[in-house]
């Protein structure tokens, strides 16, 4: 039975210092101020003086370790004793070995499987309490957005259609009627551009911009580039 520990950073790697304070600024306000959350990165420490997370690279695994507390891409904030694991270190490496095939690095993506998704991951596998919720917060909030955005754009397209097809059937209705109540149908047998339509849903339905994560990759950047997993050593 080992302790495993929660290392939490502020982000603030985006390579500009006003960008970095305003991260810093904002993790104050909605983290410390008002306990919401904030733009975090984290990795779990567990036998040894390692921490293991997971960023993005082209090839090979995406978890890697560096010693706990003291990743050079972020400014340290705080850590979190998250429980014992009752599994030995051998069960650890395997779980870590597990862990590497199945978070390959190109799987990265800013709001649905970043670092602290993965910690989440590795700290069930331990056995071990989950990450607070305010850690990975903005990043739940941004893929729900995103999911309801795709959700809402579908319907509304699906929507359009089923307005114009109405409209169209009753155009045809009342042109059918007007017809026959008309003495003179047969000269009017020719109209039939329902330009009118248009006006019907004129202002109805708008499209919306699909959302851009550049601004976002900018904030929470990309992981430095890393080798294979180094196995955990015994102690």
């Amino acid at each position: 039975m080992t302790e495993v520990v929660l290392h939490i950073y502020d982000v603030t790697n985006s390579g500009s210092d006003k960008t970095n304070n305003t991260i810093v600024q904002i993790n104050k306000f909605f983290k410390d101020g008002i306990g919401l959350g904030g733009i975090f990165h984290s990795a779990v420490q567990v036998y040894g003086d390692d921490e293991w997370s997971f960023g993005f690279c082209e090839q090979g695994t995406g978890v890697f370790s560096c010693p706990a507390g003291k990743n050079p891409m972020y400014s340290y904030r705080e850590c979190i004793v998250l429980g014992n694991t009752n599994h030995c270190i051998f069960k650890v490496n395997e779980i870590l070995r597990e862990l590497s095939r199945e978070w390959p690095g190109h799987s990265y993506d800013l709001l649905s499987k970043n670092c602290n998704h993965f910690c989440d991951e590795f700290c069930e596998r331990l056995g071990v309490l989950k990450l607070p919720g305010w850690v990975n917060r903005f990043a739940h909030a941004g893929d729900a957005a995103v999911e309801i955005a795709g959700t809402t754009a579908f319907r509304l397209r699906q929507a359009k259609t089923e307005i114009v097809t109405a409209s169209k059937v009753a155009y045809r209705f009342f042109a059918g009627v007007a017809s026959n109540n008309s003495p003179d149908s047969p000269g009017n047998s020719g109209r039939g551009t329902p330009r009118f339509q248009a006006n019907w849903f004129k202002n109805f339905i708008t499209t919306g911009a699909k959302p851009s994560g550049s601004d976002s990759e900018e904030v929470l950047g990309q992981q430095q580039q890393h080798g294979t997993e180094t196995p955990l050593r015994q102690n």
